[in-house]
């Protein structure tokens, strides 16, 4: 059975064009009787993730709101890209317009893991007004070095599994500093959320290796991007900053700068965990609960 199928489904499935012709896919979970005049939640989620990612919080935050779970392009039910190049923020930023300005939602929050954070604050830089909140999700304008080359050390790596349990064994070896008081049962969730099921009945991971590619081009000695004024670009909406108290790409020091940043952004920490907390968490669920608790509702 495949990660997909052991999954009850209660989303509607939803399919876009991007500009450059590829098929994207998002779940839309259609939220209580009433709230169709309320901003939909977005959630975007990390590098090398999906939209099962959100198979726990995006029902739950459903009891509020409608939500909507967009895959980028060359992950899980999306297409691959013909161009590994248009792996970039500013494309994913892109596709998430286009898919907006078809379903005609005017306004929107975002709950952002990792990339998904980085990619909700482009669309508050580029898209002014739109934005009514936001969760960032061990993620800045600020990022440690040590977590990022960590991550291109492994995004992008070949292999496959045999088994569910061996996939699982594999990540959790992969991802024990992440994660280290998750069991076998903890290690199988997170795995099939982001591995699949091949036709050869081999276990891969849920993406085009391919994502990696922009990740690997040399920029010239020059520096980083300030990525500060995008950040306060999400201006006097409510902003919940999550942080995995291990994590290794959010600092705590980058943390607080974030709260001193905007007026009303607040900073949960949630302990046991590193990049990136999956939000199923109780203090993660409580301080999101909070959160949605202060969104317009109109």
């Amino acid at each position: 059975m495949s990660a997909r199928q052991d999954i009850k489904r209660d989303w509607d499935d939803h399919y876009w064009w991007s500009s450059d012709g590829v098929r994207l896919h998002a779940r839309i979970y259609p939220g209580p009787d009433g709230s169709e005049g309320a901003p939909p939640i977005l959630c975007l989620p990390g590098l090398a993730r999906n939209a099962r990612d959100f198979e726990g919080l995006a029902p739950h935050m459903a009891a509020k709101r409608r939500v909507i779970v967009a895959e980028f392009r060359g992950r899980g039910e999306s297409a691959y890209a013909k161009d590994p190049m248009t792996y970039v923020p500013l494309t994913y930023a892109q596709d998430i317009i286009a898919l907006f300005d078809e379903m005609k939602v005017e306004r929107f929050a975002t709950v952002g893991t990792s990339l998904g954070g980085l990619v909700s604050m482009l669309l508050a830089a580029t898209q002014p007004g739109r934005i009514t909140g936001a969760v960032l999700n061990d993620v800045g304008p600020e990022l440690e070095t040590a977590g990022l080359e960590r991550i291109r050390d492994y995004i992008g790596a070949g292999g496959s599994q045999p088994t569910w349990i061996h996939a699982a064994r594999a990540y959790a070896e992969l991802n024990a500093a992440v994660y280290p008081a998750y069991g076998i049962e903890d290690w199988l969730r997170v795995t099939k959320r982001t591995h699949r099921l091949t036709p050869e009945g081999r276990i891969v991971t849920d993406y085009d290796k391919q994502i990696a590619a922009p990740l690997r081009v040399p920029n010239g000695g020059d520096a980083a991007p300030d990525l500060w004024p995008v950040y306060r670009a999400l201006g006097d909406v409510p902003v919940l900053i999550l942080r995995g108290a291990l994590s290794d790409i959010l600092s705590a020091a980058a943390g607080a700068k974030m709260v001193d940043g905007l007026p009303h952004a607040r900073l949960v920490e949630v302990p046991g965990v590193g990049h990136a907390p999956t939000m199923d968490e109780a203090g993660a669920r409580a301080a999101i609960d909070a959160w949605i608790a202060e969104l317009p509702a109109a």
